[in-house]
């Protein structure tokens, strides 16, 4: 293969590794913009990928599998808006907490039901992939990228999008409008776990095809800085999780050719992105009320 086709074929591999990240990027996004933050999109990533793998092997189909995992992150997603928006809980704590249990149960999960520690069994089965220019896509990648310009589209030219924004920004002037503030952020969190289900179950699914420990492997953080880069504006969060994709897609290529040091060819995507969020993220502003718990008078 020349280094033409080398190009290509990392520009299109980039796409489907990209995909967990984007997807959990615009959930976050969706999340934080309302004025809730949540650090747990690396448990729902675990979570939703753990259980797209399971229903996936019992019943042989992916698509159950799939819709398994989006499911386990909109529930993830209703019970840390439940938590933060009605409870009152530190928005912080309960995201860490998800991470740790979720991780923790998954690792049971592995021992339990496959007797292993460190990885399933091969999942055997797979979504069905496009042919773009000689080269297989999935569509849910391609509509990632659809996804993120409809959030966009919503959030910026639509009066859903406005209340949203309002509820992030100043919940009591949004109060004032006749928006349902609490409502509004319960739905968001929703959606993001939702996003970021789809994303753990296409990981498992597509890019890994099969669970292994820690799965998720800090893409979930890479979300989260990836929102910052991109300044909380979807349309930006594509290339800042395409970044990551390629970076992915390049450290694979050179495992194979970096013998003895492949662990420091596998950092090279961590490295790469963090240091292009670093650069960027300072321009940066975060909605005002973020985190910030909103009491009604």
């Amino acid at each position: 293969m020349d280094s033409y086709g080398i190009l290509l074929y990392l520009a299109f591999a980039s796409i489907t590794y990209m995909t967990p990240v984007l997807l959990a990027s615009l959930g976050e996004i969706i999340v934080e913009r309302s004025g809730v933050v949540n650090i747990g999109v690396e448990g729902i990533l675990l979570a939703s990928a753990f259980t797209a793998t399971l229903v996936a092997i019992v019943t042989g189909n992916p698509l159950l599998g799939f819709a398994s995992g989006a499911l386990v992150g909109l529930l993830a997603g209703l019970i840390h808006g439940v938590l933060a928006v009605y409870l009152r809980a530190d928005q912080i704590i309960a995201g860490l907490a998800f991470n740790m249990i979720a991780y923790g149960l998954t690792v049971m999960g592995l021992v339990s039901i496959w007797k292993h520690h460190g990885a399933s069994p091969r999942i055997g089965v797979s979504l069905e992939e496009i042919e773009v220019a000689g080269y297989h896509v999935n569509p849910v990648s391609l509509a990632s990228i659809a996804l993120a310009i409809l959030a966009w589209y919503t959030l910026t030219k639509t009066r859903v999008g406005l209340a949203l924004r309002a509820c992030g920004e100043d919940p009591r002037a949004a109060e004032a409008m006749g928006v349902d503030v609490s409502r509004y952020r319960v739905a968001a969190t929703s959606i993001g776990g939702l996003l970021a289900g789809i994303g753990g179950a296409f990981l498992a699914l597509e890019v890994v095809g099969q669970f292994t420990r820690g799965i998720s492997a800090g893409r979930g953080f890479i979300a989260l800085a990836n929102v910052a880069f991109s300044g909380w504006n979807p349309l930006l969060a594509v290339p800042g999780a395409y970044i990551f994709g390629f970076l992915e897609a390049l450290s694979i290529y050179l495992q194979q050719w970096a013998l003895g040091y492949e662990y420091m060819a596998r950092t090279l995507p961590y490295i790469g992105t963090l240091l292009v969020v670093t650069v960027f993220a300072w321009k940066a502003i975060a909605p005002r009320s973020l985190a910030k718990p909103y009491v009604k008078e």
